[in-house]
């Protein structure tokens, strides 16, 4: 299986590595924002239990060779600012690469968010890991469907993921 991470990969404001266990503090505020999950149904109500599952599914990807998600780090501060990844996902009964992104609130609206995706799906088409990629969205996350948009993606389909209705943006390779 191919090592979709993105280690050691940059853009020009961030740098790509894996998550590390001593992230966890830096990526709390997530949770703590309700505004983030908000669209998401089914997440642990207590924001440390959310954050912890998170984690434990990032690191399960990593064992796996699933794909994952990397720490997107400042490159002028060092700080964390967000994760994205690419992630093996199952929809509808058919398996896709994924583009998965997610911001610390207090950078949102700074373009971190599109200028990662755009480097997975470079990334990903550079080392032909699949002919389309998808972004999984709640279908009333708008800011979310932006930054795909943004990213080259069109609306493919709506449907049902983990009990949540779900819009499957893609682009396709070429």
């Amino acid at each position: 299986m191919p090592n979709y991470l993105l280690e050691n990969q940059t853009t020009e404001r961030l740098h790509f590595r894996k998550i590390l266990t001593s992230d966890f503090d830096a990526w709390l505020p997530f949770y703590l924002d309700p505004k983030s999950t908000q669209f998401w149904d089914g997440l642990p109500s207590d924001p440390v239990k959310a954050c912890t599952d998170q984690f434990e599914r990032i690191f399960e990807r990593y064992e796996e060779g699933s794909g994952g998600m990397n720490a997107l780090i400042l490159k002028e501060t060092g700080q964390l600012v967000g994760i994205c990844g690419l992630l093996v996902q199952t929809v509808d009964e058919i398996e896709e690469l994924e583009i998965g992104y997610s911001v610390l609130p207090k950078f949102w609206q700074q373009g971190f968010a599109i200028e990662a995706a755009q480097k997975c799906r470079t990334f990903a088409f550079d080392n032909n890991f699949a002919p389309s990629l998808i972004s999984i969205i709640h279908v009333d996350n708008i800011p979310s469907q932006k930054v795909a948009k943004k990213n080259g993606m069109h609306l493919d389909k709506t449907t049902n993921y983990k009990d949540n209705p779900v819009h499957i943006f893609r682009v396709n390779q070429g």
